[in-house]
């Protein structure tokens, strides 16, 4: 495609569909080749655009993933602003987690295994897989504190238990093709609940503070 050929797409295109277009080839380049083999050439290519006007859009390999996680957490915030908008937060909460990690796919799920391999080795990427972290964490304490219905339910304490359960839940998915996604989740419902009524027997200690 020529460059001549790109502006007259994008003439015709909304820039936003341009955009999401390209974080939907960079996620399948990534998925297929891994971050760290993947030029920005091969990128473009996926695209169908022309290197000069594919960097119009993103100048690097990092600024595509910075739009990857900005377009995941667009896609978080409007699950949870169905929870919040629902008479039962805490069966909206369980089923939103049903919802994201059995409709995953094995792409997505290779993705994201991608870009937590990269930030052993990209500071960027850590810094902005840390930060990601950080929000999620807070964002989960927080709903758990609210949703909590015994005062044994430590919030920091179960956050520390699910996360680990959740990553595993991408991690299984990405390395195994038959890896059982309804079981897992099946899993972290029970812990859930658990952990909300005050039924975990979290380590000795003092309680963490959320």
């Amino acid at each position: 495609m020529t460059v001549a050929a790109d502006r007259r797409a994008e003439a015709r295109g909304d820039p936003s569909a341009r955009r999401a277009h390209i974080l939907d080839a960079a996620e399948a380049c990534f998925a297929r080749n891994g971050f760290h083999r993947t030029t920005m050439q091969d990128l473009a290519r996926e695209a169908a655009m022309s290197p000069g006007n594919f960097y119009r859009y993103f100048e690097s390999k990092e600024a595509l993933v910075v739009g990857l996680v900005e377009r995941e957490r667009e896609r978080g915030t409007l699950l949870v602003a169905q929870m919040e908008g629902s008479g039962n937060r805490r069966g909206a909460l369980l089923s939103i987690i049903a919802r994201y990690f059995v409709s995953i796919t094995r792409e997505a799920a290779i993705l994201r295994v991608e870009i937590w391999s990269e930030s052993t080795r990209n500071p960027a990427i850590a810094a902005l897989t840390a930060r990601t972290e950080a929000e999620s964490r807070d964002w989960f304490v927080t709903t758990f504190a609210a949703l909590a219905t015994a005062p044994d339910c430590d919030p920091a304490a179960l956050y520390a238990l699910v996360a680990p359960l959740m990553r595993g839940i991408v991690v299984g998915r990405a390395a195994l093709p038959d890896f059982d996604v309804t079981a897992a989740v099946a899993q972290l419902h029970a812990l859930l609940d658990a952990g909300l009524d005050g039924r975990l027997p979290y380590a000795p200690g003092p309680r963490a503070k959320s």
